[in-house]
């Protein structure tokens, strides 16, 4: 919901709740060419896509009862198309990471069967506020470790290192099991979570990746 400029969600969960504010701190990141977002080879596959990212976040999380104030940085994609992916298209790898100087980077590789890149695309905002959109030939996923769900039998590579625009860009998961099972809703199996990002050896923000069509084809 948005409340006088300021994203609000409140969730009064079985097992939890959430009572979160979301303050804007920098303008909206228009993804693509102008909010176009082209996801393969043929034009019609696009979406119209933006970002808000580095939100202040501040609230209460409530778990077995127990109320904890918390704050941090988060992130909003907002995201719409009538078509995304190509028939080639199996699934994609897609990151949304806060950077500790104040940029972001958004970053995506649309996969083959085989595991190459069929279209990739991304942007990065740097410290200063400058934004620069970046090109398919900019972007190298290489997959690392891999983690299979005790539950599926799915193997995801939850550790992966990102070249955007020649910076190395190590992601590292905070924890291992954050598979999702949306099969009673969008019937997809993937894995999405919350992942550090490292590059020349330190930390250098937070984030989290999404990992789809791993375990079956993702078609939307």
């Amino acid at each position: 919901v948005l409340e006088g400029g300021r994203y609000v969600a409140r969730i009064p969960a079985r097992e939890f709740e959430l009572d979160l504010a979301f303050e804007p701190t920098q303008p909206i990141l228009l993804q693509g060419e102008d909010g176009y977002s082209r996801k393969g080879p043929e034009a019609r596959q696009a979406s119209w896509y933006y970002s808000r990212p580095q939100l202040a976040v501040r609230g209460r999380v409530v778990v077995g009862g127990r109320a904890r104030d918390v704050e941090g940085r988060a992130w909003l994609d907002h995201e719409w198309s009538s078509e995304v992916m190509a028939a080639s298209a199996v699934g994609w790898d897609w990151i949304g990471i806060n950077l500790d100087d104040g940029g972001a980077l958004m970053a995506f590789r649309m996969r083959e069967r085989g595991g190459g890149a069929l279209w990739a695309g991304g942007a990065r905002r740097h410290a200063d506020g400058r934004t620069e959109i970046l090109a398919p030939d900019t972007l190298r996923f290489t997959p690392g470790r891999r983690w299979t769900s005790p539950r599926t039998g799915f193997s995801y590579p939850v550790e992966l290192v990102v070249n955007a625009g020649g910076v190395d860009y190590a992601l590292t998961p905070l924890m291992d099991d954050q598979e999702l099972d949306s099969r009673a809703s969008t019937g997809v199996v993937y894995w999405e979570g919350a992942v550090t990002a490292s590059a020349a050896g330190r930390s250098v923000g937070r984030g989290y990746l999404e990992l789809t069509g791993y375990g079956s084809m993702v078609r939307i």
